[in-house]
């Protein structure tokens, strides 16, 4: 089977081409697990599934790391577009990729890709939370200390929680949140430093992977959490572990606009 591995600013997955590969649904989970394992594996934080669409170009399909299947992710669809592109199924800058998150486009800009991530989420009942309106600087118990978070779904769970430093357990406290049964689908967490009205640091716990270099979809969301919190305005760039991405959140159209890289590490046969 022919793979390409992608990166998005170190959040990196295994591109498949299904509409070429024999692939059996039922051992999806499994191939994920094992192709993505960094030790007895290629190594990767999924694979990612090249398919067709009757809806759009394309169909893009997420495996994380542990096997679960995921609505969408922002790297991965800066990845994607740079595969069809460079594999040649396409001749197109501006696609329209199906997801489970619905329809995201992407579009090809001297190097950089630019998508249009659509409207933020900001139900509560619908990011999945068990709360309802807008959990707008929410405390949330865990274990015996108490977090704010800004729950937000860019087509998949966030939690968004502001920090004044990186000087805590990330992983514990991320795995922790993830699992949280106020997200009964599990939740990303976005940990955030305001820098400046301008300017977000940010880590991230993916749902399923883990600490992961980057995040797209997470992101965007504290894009979102920053103006609803009033601590950031509608344009940031966000630095990330692999990087930095340029996050708007348009005010007339109220889409979320991200800009960032992806680079094609290499190809092979598994």
């Amino acid at each position: 089977m022919k793979f390409v591995k992608i990166h998005g600013l170190g959040n990196d997955y295994l591109f498949i081409n299904a509409m070429e590969e024999k692939l059996d649904e039922k051992e999806l989970p499994e191939l994920a697990r094992k192709m993505s394992d960094r030790h007895f594996g290629i190594g990767s934080d999924g694979i990612i599934l090249v398919d067709k669409s009757d809806k759009a170009d394309f169909k893009m399909r997420i495996f994380n790391s542990d096997g679960s299947e995921a609505e969408m992710c922002g790297n991965g669809v800066r990845g994607f577009a740079r595969y069809v592109v460079d594999q040649g199924l396409t001749e197109k800058k501006e696609l329209e990729i199906e997801t489970l998150a619905g329809i995201i486009k992407p579009k090809i800009l001297n190097g950089m890709i630019k998508v249009d991530m659509g409207e933020p989420i900001l139900d509560a009942e619908k990011i999945p939370t068990t709360e309802k309106g807008e959990l707008v600087n929410f405390p949330l118990e865990v274990g015996e200390k108490c977090y704010n978070i800004t729950a937000v779904s860019m087509g998949n769970p966030h939690a968004v929680v502001f920090v004044d430093s990186f000087n805590f357990p990330v992983s514990r406290i991320g795995k922790a949140i993830e699992e949280h049964k106020l997200f009964p689908q599990k939740t990303n967490v976005e940990f955030i430093e305001v820098i400046n009205d301008k300017e977000l640091g940010m880590q991230v716990w993916e749902r399923g992977a883990g600490v992961t270099m980057a995040c797209g979809t997470g992101a965007c969301a504290a894009a979102v959490a920053g103006v609803l919190n009033k601590k950031s305005g509608r344009k940031v760039t966000v630095h990330l572990i692999g990087g930095d991405l340029e996050i708007e959140w348009n005010e007339k159209d109220n889409h979320v606009y991200m800009t960032g890289p992806a680079e094609i590490v290499f190809t092979g046969e598994y």
